[in-house]
């Protein structure tokens, strides 16, 4: 195939400032790109997860992106959402703020962005989560509880375009402190399909969030990702469920990525008609051209 060359980017998204959230990888007018290109590119980055421009299939939708991860492609994942909206507005690929939709596996994904570039928030309408009633094979959820100190809502698999294990444990500083057992949970995710396993507990009033979260995807090659907006939506579409939403009128703030010095923050809000969206700001990090 021949080498062509693109306007590539990067930026840390869920964050306030560069070096925070989860970087992503931008490859901007991939139109004519295939999906094993697409793949060879994204496992070259090594990033948790890297977007692919292209036109869009339908006059609703504002722009279309294809999600990779060094492994494989996924019909939805927050961060890329997240920093796909911040890049098409910052780049000028789309320029009314009022009406935007992403196209992407998932389907049509209503946007909401506030006019205060570069600066401004990201709101993005997740895809519906739902529990999947799935009984993982030869104690493969056992084996990774047994490590856990877990409190709240039992263990389950859920699926918002990815698949997820989501554990409450029973504090933030049970979250923060925990050294997981990572070959455990790469044999659960293999044998269920998921993307990964993700823990969180809640914060004690005054650290400015409501929940602590990490999220683990060894199958991945990705031992711990920095900040997770499809985790941060399934666990609010979690805690809606079972009644148990923290913060205020539908509304809170997760803190994730701390122990991999990223300190991202994710703004969560289950909306009038049960719908979960995820938001945050981007950071600029890199702006040129790559040769693939």
């Amino acid at each position: 195939m021949q080498r062509t060359s693109h306007r590539y980017l990067q930026v840390d998204v869920f964050a306030d400032r560069p070096g925070a959230g989860n970087p992503l990888g931008v490859v901007l007018d991939a139109a004519d790109w295939d999906s094993e290109r697409m793949q060879a590119f994204a496992a070259w980055t090594n990033l948790s997860e890297t977007i692919f421009f292209l036109p869009p299939t339908t006059a609703d939708a504002s722009y279309r992106i294809r999600i990779f991860t060094p492994r494989q492609e996924l019909p939805f994942a927050g961060h890329p959402s997240v920093g796909a909206a911040w890049v098409a507005l910052e780049t000028g690929l789309v320029t009314d703020t009022a009406a935007l939709i992403q196209e992407c596996a998932a389907g049509l994904l209503p946007v909401q962005a506030d006019d205060q570039s570069p600066q401004r928030t990201i709101r993005l309408r997740a895809p519906r989560a739902g529990r999947v009633d799935l009984a993982p094979p030869d104690n493969a959820l056992q084996a990774v509880l047994a490590t856990l100190p877990t409190a709240g809502l039992p263990a389950a698999l859920w699926n918002n375009g990815p698949s997820w294990w989501l554990v409450e444990l029973e504090s933030e500083d049970a979250v923060r402190q925990l050294a997981p057992d990572l070959a455990a949970i790469a044999t659960l995710t293999q044998a269920t399909d998921a993307v990964g396993l993700a823990v969180f507990g809640r914060a004690p009033s005054g650290t400015g969030h409501q929940l602590a979260v990490r999220a683990f995807c060894p199958a991945d090659n990705i031992p711990e990702d920095p900040v997770t907006g499809s985790v941060n939506a399934c666990i609010a579409a979690a805690l809606q469920a079972a009644g148990t939403l923290p913060g205020d009128d539908g509304s809170y703030i997760a803190s994730q990525g701390r122990e991999l010095g990223r300190d991202g923050r994710v703004a969560l809000r289950v909306d009038e008609e049960g719908e979960v969206w995820i938001g945050g700001q981007a950071q600029l990090v890199i702006d040129g051209r790559m040769t693939w």
